[in-house]
């Protein structure tokens, strides 16, 4: 009876805050846990969680607004932390170390090993090395190449409480919390040596290309370019209106998980100016975030996994030899949009969108019913790149009576 009423209390609050406070954030689908979502990480079709002291669980994402779990592995500490590879899932399971996982059967994910870390937060995977961050006792580097047996091969000391960590190339980036930002080179990886701070109060940070995104406690969202691994140097700043706990990014937008004001966008389209573009309040405390395209993976603690798209960025029609490339997309007819098939589009992949960049409907090869459609201008956008993000190039359509 009890888990029947924690259910209903549950659905009422998502349908409530369905509704809530938000600016162009939709909310698209939900799945409860059976602990506290602490972070996510994506895999494909499959979301991996971080859900406290019910271990990890992989939960199907392919239809975002119906998400179900696969499969679980508990473990024997706090999994605070997640980081996929290939087919294996890291976990930081806090004083149960870093757990090494098989996700190849996504039903049945099991335990390869586990290396025991003393308090591990956060953790990030690059071929045959884990990076973890492991509190007060710094980043240690961990040998994956045969999963049973997970060795450290190297260390490196955190002054304060190692909370996050991300990797690029032979650089890792450490979220020391009062301690700033930490750049460590991994050129060695049996030597692992601080080459750069950035001072500040950083929870958790995310890369893309020669910039860092912070989560900083007092400061919001800092950009930080990485270009000069010795001198990191912050190039914009965000302020947010609740603490940042979790940070991720996709295309030209980041995702901020702060705590009880739930999932906040930023555009980083001028680093130097980074602004707030969308938001949405969600049930439970946004703690963790992952994004694929305009989808963002929430990981809102007693709320479970909260999947949420942003649809504020619009449409781009493509430009030069992405729009040439685009002449044989489509044609429209009334209350018909046809799509032929052609050499450099996708039609099986494509999707129609409205002018605030909404999709409206799925299109596949040939005839497409569009009389349901108020009359307009719309956009067929093409297949996803292949790390995820949204198609550039798009063509303009007009419907019709």
């Amino acid at each position: 009876m009890r888990t029947k009423v924690m259910t209903l209390c549950v659905a009422l609050i998502l349908t409530g805050v369905a509704q809530a406070d938000s600016l162009n954030v939709r909310f698209v689908g939900h799945l409860g846990m059976p602990g506290w979502a602490w972070d996510v990480a994506l895999s494909g079709i499959y979301a991996c969680v971080a859900d406290a002291d019910s271990g990890l669980r992989v939960v199907w994402i392919a239809d975002p607004a119906y998400p179900f779990e696969m499969g679980r592995k508990d473990t024997p500490g706090y999994a605070l932390g997640v980081a996929v590879d290939g087919d294996r899932a890291y976990v930081a399971d806090c004083q149960g170390g870093l757990r090494v996982m098989s996700i190849a059967n996504p039903y049945a994910p099991t335990e390869l090993g586990h290396y025991n870390a003393a308090m591990a937060y956060g953790v990030a995977a690059a071929g045959d090395y884990v990076y973890v961050a492991d509190g007060t006792n710094g980043m240690p580097v961990v040998w994956v190449a045969n999963p049973t047996q997970p060795v450290r091969v190297g260390y490196c000391n955190a002054p304060d409480m190692a909370r996050d960590v991300a990797v690029r190339d032979s650089f890792v980036l450490v979220a020391d919390a009062n301690c700033g930002l930490r750049v460590i080179s991994v050129a060695r990886p049996t030597d692992p040596v601080e080459v750069g701070i950035l001072p500040g109060h950083a929870y958790s940070v995310a890369l893309s290309g020669d910039y860092a995104y912070v989560a900083d406690y007092y400061l919001g969202l800092r950009v930080v370019s990485i270009a000069d691994p010795a001198h990191p140097t912050e190039v914009g700043r965000c302020p947010l209106p609740d603490t940042p706990y979790g940070v991720a990014v996709s295309g030209r937008y980041v995702y901020v998980a702060a705590d009880d004001s739930g999932l906040r966008v930023i555009s980083v389209v001028d680093p130097a100016n980074p602004v707030e573009v969308g938001y949405y309040h969600t049930p439970g405390y946004a703690f963790g975030v992952a994004a694929s395209g305009d989808y963002a993976y929430v990981a809102a603690q007693a709320a479970g996994l909260v999947i949420l798209q942003f649809y504020g960025g619009g449409i781009e029609e493509a430009m030069n030899d992405e729009r040439e490339a685009m002449n044989a997309g489509a044609s429209i007819a009334r209350g018909v949009l046809f799509l032929p098939e052609a050499t450099g589009f996708k039609p099986q992949a494509s999707s129609l969108m409205d002018a605030t960049g909404r999709k409206v409907m799925d299109l596949k090869s040939g005839a497409n019913d569009v009389r349901a459609l108020a009359p307009g201008v719309y956009f067929v956008r093409g297949p996803k790149t292949e790390d995820g993000r949204p198609a550039a190039a798009v063509r303009k359509v007009v419907v019709a009576r």
